[in-house]
């Protein structure tokens, strides 16, 4: 397979450095004894041929793209009905896997903020996520808080997954070589089962913080009309990017206990 024949769709740039390939799928740890893996995007089969050397993982792939769907079964047709054509984003995963599963890819650059909310929608049966995507969107889901590039969903999977930046990829060991070098992370699930918080609230205090992250927190939220005896309290003096997600959960206690 070290010919595979690379192609471009949604925003995709396929991978043919197979020393990196490799090292991408050596990065799985398949915590809690895991046996189910699911490719993201497969394309070629550039990373499906070495997942395929471990027998201990039943590998599923879903590609939304039917040139990429009949290369797959010429050529892995050891995967049989575990080639699935769809598009991910609308895939129910719960009719693919009866119980936990891992996830893998080459994630395209421009959905893979979609994909990363649909890992936080299904949490509770995905231990792991290994994972190829823009350098910069890989910097700021590892990154702590205080820094420039710690942000949403920094924080909305900073709070379920503990959050790895393995390596950095060159632009040059893909075809068509993207713009924008590439990194690698993981995220392996915490044991945090439910947050102290609404849970659905935490992520609109979350988003509403950032979304004026220049601003004060006490103006992020004005519009949850919190009493001024409540937003006088330290917190509402700092900006988004200082708190973690500990101070988030917090913060959002006192929304739900105040707001208007």
């Amino acid at each position: 397979m070290s010919n595979v024949r690379p192609k471009k769709h949604l925003g995709q740039h396929f991978l043919v450095d197979q020393n990196i390939a490799m090292k991408i799928v050596e990065q799985l740890t398949l915590p809690g004894g895991v046996q189910d893996v699911l490719e993201i995007g497969p394309g070629m089969g550039v990373l499906t041929q070495y997942l395929l050397q471990h027998q201990e993982y039943r590998t599923t792939v879903v590609d939304i793209d039917k040139e990429s769907i009949a290369y797959l079964q010429q050529h892995f047709p050891e995967l049989g009905e575990r080639i699935i054509s769809a598009d991910f984003l609308k895939t129910d995963l719960s009719t693919l896997f009866p119980g936990n599963f891992a996830i893998i890819g080459n994630f395209p650059y421009n959905i893979s903020s979609q994909i990363f909310f649909k890992v936080l929608e299904h949490r509770d049966v995905v231990p792991e996520v290994v994972c190829m995507i823009q350098k910069e969107v890989a910097e700021r889901l590892a990154s702590p808080p205080g820094s420039k590039a710690y942000g949403i969903l920094s924080v909305l999977l900073q709070a379920y997954y503990t959050i790895d930046y393995k390596f950095t990829v060159s632009e040059h060991v893909f075809n068509p070589p993207p713009k924008v070098k590439s990194a690698v992370i993981g995220l392996v699930r915490n044991s945090v089962k439910n947050l102290a918080c609404d849970e659905i609230l935490f992520r609109q205090v979350v988003k509403l913080s950032f979304g004026t992250r220049r601003k004060t927190l006490r103006n992020s939220l004005r519009s949850f009309n919190l009493p001024p005896e409540i937003t006088t309290q330290p917190v509402f003096d700092k900006r988004a990017e200082q708190l973690s997600v500990q101070d988030f959960v917090e913060l959002t206690q006192l929304v739900e206990q105040h707001k208007q």
